[in-house]
């Protein structure tokens, strides 16, 4: 039961990485945010989970054991951070499925939001970039700082674990790419410049298609993502100031709500109600109860909070061809954010 708990709690880290988990900022946008205390909260494992979970089923304890490091989870995400430098080209999905649908609405996202984008890309983490032995140097030296000596030592280590459970199917299992990350530009050392990216990881896509949600989740996470970078752009997140559960709370909320106005505004994806409800039941399901985490989500409850005000604002807007600039919607969002986070 111990490595139960482990293995799950390991996940919910996995999914956490969802969040692009920068810094917060003090800028004119954000406000002196009261400290999160616990509300109500269903913390019943997720249908998103409870698919991986089930994907794990027959691993050894020793492999179970081994995953358990957060840093597993996120391996593939940065391999394509560091080393994916273009969004063309870029296969979404295990059969590329989801390339054309993720395409359009990063292109659409770009044109509806006021702020600058030009220099993101969309770029895919497979598993088999595990398997690609320059681009684990790269990310070893890069994310980690390591000497070419430790890196290689590393690189080595991870092609024996490779081999030596068959269970991680030479990285392609689910588990290392089940995530979605919001990279904000940055200077490293051994690598130097690397641009704002938006990473989409294979399992991710193969988890929420498999619970029913391959038609909306991807939008919905990609439209998320993107609210971060508006993010970046604002002030609101930013490398500079540590995380708390009530920093990352409200980026977390605010995304969501940046993503559902977008769903659902004339000018933007122009989905329907139940479209943009099952969007909110993807961001619920990637909701906590842990809320002295300094990567606080939000409970599933408040995360569909947040989705259900970005969709009135859109829909209930007089003006229907208007869109609100980022700054304007960031504002109003703070004046809401105290009745969202009671819920």
């Amino acid at each position: 039961m111990k490595r139960i708990k482990i293995l799950t709690a390991t996940v919910a880290a996995c999914f956490i990485l969802f969040s692009g988990c920068e810094k917060e900022m003090d800028s004119p946008v954000n406000p002196i945010l009261d400290k999160v205390k616990p509300t109500p909260c269903d913390g019943a494992t997720s249908p998103s989970t409870g698919w991986l979970l089930k994907q794990l089923t027959g691993w050894s304890k020793e492999s179970a054991n081994i995953i358990t490091n957060e840093e597993a989870g996120k391996m593939a995400i940065f391999a394509a951070v560091f080393t994916e430098n273009s969004s063309e080209n870029q296969k979404f999905g295990v059969n590329g499925e989801y390339t054309a649908p993720l395409t359009k609405t990063f292109n659409d996202l770009k044109r509806f939001w006021d702020t600058k984008s030009d220099n993101i890309s969309m770029v895919a983490a497979h598993g088999s970039m595990l398997q690609d032995r320059n681009k684990i140097l790269t990310l070893y030296k890069a994310e980690y700082g390591y000497s070419d000596e430790k890196a290689t030592y590393y690189a080595d280590s991870l092609a024996t674990l490779f081999k030596t459970y068959p269970e991680y199917l030479n990285g392609n299992h689910p588990f290392f790419t089940l995530n979605a990350y919001a990279h904000q530009e940055k200077n490293y050392p051994a690598v130097g410049q690397i641009q704002d990216k938006i990473v989409f990881g294979d399992g991710l896509l193969q988890a929420f298609d498999a619970i029913g949600y391959g038609d909306i989740a991807p939008q919905a996470i990609l439209a998320h993502e993107f609210a971060h970078h508006i993010q970046y752009n604002l002030g609101i997140k930013d490398y500079a100031i540590p995380l708390t559960p009530e920093g990352s709370r409200r980026t977390e909320l605010m995304a969501d709500a940046y993503a559902a106005y977008f769903l659902t505004h004339a000018r933007g994806a122009a989905l329907p109600l139940r479209s943009v409800q099952r969007a909110g039941e993807v961001f619920s399901s990637l909701g906590d109860c842990v809320f002295d985490l300094k990567e606080h989500h939000g409970t599933p409850t408040q995360r569909k909070a947040a989705t259900e005000w970005g969709y009135k604002l859109a829909n209930d807007a007089q003006q229907q061809n208007h869109i609100l600039p980022s700054r304007e919607f960031a504002r109003l969002f703070d004046a809401e954010l105290t009745n969202i986070v009671k819920k």
